[in-house]
């Protein structure tokens, strides 16, 4: 059986993050929740969205530190 989405606590722990870092984008409007009774949950699709939309990282220019 498919998830529909995961939890915050699951959601972070996917993508790498802490908890408080998924709040804060989702305060932001970087990441779309959503609520099904007392329980806030990301949709994969929005997960994929909130993964899309971080910004990319440039190369470094020739002589420089990263």
């Amino acid at each position: 059986m498919e998830e529909f989405g995961f939890s915050i606590r699951k959601f972070s722990a996917r993508n790498g993050i802490c908890e408080r870092t998924a709040y804060n984008d989702i305060t932001a409007g970087r990441l779309i929740a959503r609520k099904i009774g007392r329980r806030t949950i990301v949709t994969l699709e929005d997960e994929t969205a909130w993964r899309r939309a971080l910004p990319v990282m440039q190369p470094a220019s020739p002589g420089k530190a990263a």
